[in-house]
């Protein structure tokens, strides 16, 4: 009877003493903690392609501003003169092709026949003068050599009159083909150069590239923007996700398509999400390192998520959280 007794006393001790070493052990064990990300958006960085002083500032943070509205203005003086001297040289390139395509005046063209008249008449009494002497120097009458002089000077007046009809023929056709063309490119090399001055001058009022909200302002009206430096930050909050670092045992859960709930403390409300992206991260980037034990390093995993459903109310930096 005594042994009856014992064994069931035996065994309600030793199911005491389980019961207390499992709730040892439960309120001892690590609970899992919870997943903290934070929403990130579309940003676009608005600069000038040209270096300047800022003019005027059209918008303020917070700003909601649409597709090509007018963000900012810069001041470059360097631009307008630039501008004139483009202007200048493209009036001087324009006349001289206009020269060249037009041809000699009327004035000169009658010029240069007149001239080649004159040389015609004084080549004819050259000649005639020429054959006169030859006559009387077969005769006898005068020496050879103002026989030589006559025949040279008879020939040099016809080479005139041959020159000076040249000059009246090149005055009636105008400028060769070569040179109108040669004209006509540097006209619009000119006009290129206008086209350029104008093109960095439409740059001096920054419109905005796409609709969003004006995030940040890095420089303000009377200060000097560098060239390609970003003076307003644009935020698209419409296209907004949640960022996660996910250690590598955690991941499983936000495999690629995966759906999930999150907190957003901020908003008071619960939002559902899809994983659409997974990348690694560095190797130095491990939330666990067990190195020359029995385990392994666990990496760390940069995991975006999108909203299921369009949140207005979403914008970056807001906290969201995940439970176990």
């Amino acid at each position: 009877m005594i042994k009856k007794k014992v064994v069931p006393a035996t065994l309600g001790g030793l199911l005491i003493v389980a019961l207390i070493g499992w709730g040892l052990w439960a309120t001892t064990r690590p609970r899992p903690l919870p997943i903290q990300g934070q929403i990130e958006s579309r940003s676009v960085d608005v600069a000038s392609k040209i270096a300047g002083r800022v003019k005027s500032v059209l918008v303020e943070e917070g700003t909601k501003v649409a597709a090509n509205q007018a963000l900012f203005e810069i001041e470059s003086p360097e631009i307008a003169a630039k501008l004139t001297q483009a202007n200048a040289a493209f009036d001087a390139a324009s006349s001289i092709k206009d020269k060249a395509e037009a041809g000699a005046r009327s004035e000169e063209i009658r010029m240069a026949e007149q001239n080649w008249r004159r040389a015609v008449a004084g080549a004819e009494l050259a000649e005639t003068s020429a054959r006169r002497v030859a006559s009387l120097y077969k005769e006898g009458l005068i020496a050879q050599q103002k026989h030589d002089e006559a025949q040279t000077q008879a020939s040099a007046a016809r080479a005139q009159a041959n020159a000076a009809l040249a000059q009246y023929e090149m005055a009636k056709n105008g400028a060769r083909k070569e040179d109108r063309a040669a004209t006509a490119a540097q006209a619009r090399q000119a006009a290129g150069a206008v086209s350029e001055v104008q093109a960095y001058q439409r740059e001096t009022k920054i419109l905005a590239p796409a609709a969003g909200e004006v995030a940040k302002l890095q420089i303000h009206a009377g200060e000097i923007a560098p060239q390609g430096f970003p003076v307003i930050t644009l935020v698209d909050r419409s296209d907004s996700w949640a960022l996660f670092n996910i250690r590598e045992d955690q991941l499983p859960r936000f495999r690629q398509g995966a759906t999930f709930d999150a907190e957003l403390p901020a908003l008071a409300k619960t939002i559902r999400f899809k994983v659409t992206w997974i990348s690694a991260q560095p190797e130095f980037a491990t939330w666990k390192n067990v190195r020359g034990t029995q385990g392994i390093d666990l990496r760390t995993f940069e995991v975006r998520a999108k909203p299921l459903k369009a949140e207005p109310e979403l914008r970056p930096g807001l906290s969201v959280i995940v439970r176990p």
